[in-house]
């Protein structure tokens, strides 16, 4: 009987201690085949490069990634976590780069796994979450929360990809960062800062080259969510600032979305200004998806970009989807037409059409 009691006792420990603290692997496979095609305007961009173009590419629907993430219970309501999270490109097996520095904007990586899209330990309670390491930008999340494509495939925003916002445009690496606790009558918010951690040499500028601080306040209740952020770069030849806004209404039979932003990048002595205007409508086991984004360049010719995107989704279970995507980009100004694997053409039009299978675990 003393024995059974003592088994019990252990197998109750045990379970307390597996309930406090967990690791999980998870991870998200997406391939893609997709056509692209180039034509008009004032002449290939990139010499060499063909005006049609097929390529085995992936994250056209969800971004390729294989991640770990723990997190142990402090007591108290508080919690200590980690998350590892690696960009993979599983139609050729490699890893996906990052960038170490902000302040020289090098890539490295690209052979082996890589934790570039996340990289951080955080500590948590009642009072927020204070998270350090490499991590979105708050002046990214409302770019690709409020996209119907989720800045992934030929159905992009126009405004990421033409946007000009320097390295941080959407992770900073050695960062800072705090989160508003949940239940806060709806309202989140963020703060990050990120530090280039260059020598003052000399050679490559001052200390804040590079450095980054950004913050984000939203608020979401039902169908409602809404929020705004304002991010700057340190670059010793002008500051980068970025100013955006996002919103959607859940109408139920619809999704609307819609966002804009405003860029200031003092280094080359030009703003931007881009919007995009989107909504996600389910059919049966899958979901309609379309955008219309711009952006503006205001320098010289006014460069403007502007995309049309229609996309569908069909969700095979929970974890496998099948998407296909058509996208539309128009450069004029002076503008590049870049979308795809075809030439990019000055004040040119690129068609892309993604086709692929998402499978997540």
């Amino acid at each position: 009987m003393k024995k059974s009691l003592i088994a019990l006792a252990v197998m109750a420990a045990a379970g307390a201690a597996s309930a406090q603290s967990s690791v999980t692997l998870f991870g998200i496979v997406d391939a893609t085949l997709q056509w692209s095609k180039s034509s008009g305007g004032d002449g290939i961009a990139a010499p060499g490069a063909g005006d049609v173009h097929f390529r085995v590419t992936n994250s056209g629907y969800n971004s390729s990634r294989l991640g770990f993430r723990g997190t142990e219970d402090l007591g108290g309501g508080m919690a200590a976590s980690f998350w590892l999270e690696a960009g993979l490109n599983n139609d050729d097996g490699s890893g996906a780069t990052t960038v170490v520095n902000s302040g020289t904007g090098a890539a490295t990586g690209g052979g082996g796994l890589t934790f570039n899209r996340r990289s951080t330990v955080s500590l948590s309670g009642g009072w927020g979450e204070v998270r350090i390491g490499r991590d979105y930008t708050p002046t990214f999340w409302n770019l690709t929360v409020f996209d119907p494509f989720g800045t992934n495939g030929a159905g992009t925003t126009a405004t990421l990809q033409s946007g000009f916002t320097g390295v941080n445009t959407i992770r900073a690496s050695n960062s800072i960062g705090y989160f508003l606790p949940a239940r806060l009558g709806g309202f989140y918010g963020q703060v990050q800062y990120a530090e280039n951690e260059l020598p003052n040499n000399g050679i490559l500028g001052p200390v804040d080259n590079g450095t980054y601080l950004g913050g984000r306040i939203g608020y979401a209740s039902g169908p409602f969510n809404v929020a705004l952020s304002y991010g700057r770069t340190e670059i010793n030849t002008g500051d980068i600032n970025a100013l955006n806004i996002g919103g959607q209404w859940d109408f139920g039979m619809a999704r609307l979305q819609a966002q804009f932003t405003r860029d200031e990048n003092k280094t080359v002595d030009a703003d931007g200004t881009g919007w995009l205007i989107g909504g996600l409508v389910p059919v049966g086991a899958g979901e309609i998806r379309v955008a219309y984004s711009q952006y503006e360049i205001d320098s010289a010719g006014d460069p403007r970009q502007r995309k049309l995107a229609l996309g569908y989704v069909h969700n095979l279970s929970k974890r496998t989807a099948v998407y296909t995507t058509l996208a539309h980009l128009r450069a004029n100004g002076g503008a590049t037409a870049a979308n795809g694997g075809a030439a990019a053409r000055v004040n040119g039009r690129s068609n892309v059409l993604d086709l692929g299978v998402r499978h997540s675990f």
